[in-house]
């Protein structure tokens, strides 16, 4: 008997993995886009991506990643070339990003709903440096692109510089630990 129930869930898992669909992510077109604010204002910019995959089944993401290259970020709001320079070789430090240790950060997906209107929730495992913390948002779905809006608490991934988690007396030169990726994957 215990035979036969193997060979069932041998059988199921099998016929599951046979219908899902993998599908790799169009790197060149894609985006990443970063905002991060702090007291008075804000500084915005891109990541490229490194590559990555999804997998579907009937249509639902059943699986996938998404690697991110932390030393292509740059900075869009600042004009001046010093200022921007200082400012993005700040966030590949190791205050911030740390690029030259972690040169990638990586999502994981590990569950998602079913598309209802065009509409996914996804969680998965993020990893920035050295943490991984589970993350879960929403993905808007129109043909073959796919969008979301995460936000992310650095702080959970020991990113410390300028946050009130981790210091206090900051006062108008507090960061906010939460920054956004604006997510456009083309697949």
């Amino acid at each position: 008997m215990k035979k036969l129930g193997l060979a069932v869930v041998l059988v199921l898992a099998v016929s599951v993995a046979s219908f899902a669909q993998k599908k790799e992510v169009n790197k060149e077109t894609s985006a990443v886009n970063w905002t991060g604010k702090k007291i008075g204002g804000s500084h915005n910019g891109a990541i490229q991506l490194k590559g990555g995959y999804f997998e579907f089944n009937n249509d639902q993401i059943v699986g996938g990643e998404v690697v991110i290259d932390m030393n292509s970020i740059t900075n869009a709001d600042l004009e001046d070339p010093g200022y921007n320079e200082k400012l993005v070789g700040h966030l590949k430090s190791d205050d911030f990003f740390g690029v030259e240790k972690y040169p990638t950060a990586k999502f994981v997906v590990t569950k998602a709903s079913k598309f209802e209107d065009g509409k996914a929730k996804v969680t998965g495992k993020l990893t920035i440096k050295k943490s991984t913390e589970e993350i879960t948002f929403d993905v808007v779905k129109s043909g073959n692109i796919y969008k979301a809006l995460v936000e992310v608490d650095r702080s959970k991934y020991d990113v410390r510089y300028g946050s009130n988690s981790f210091f206090d007396n900051l006062g108008d030169k507090a960061i906010n630990d939460i920054f956004t990726l604006d997510i456009s994957l083309v697949l």
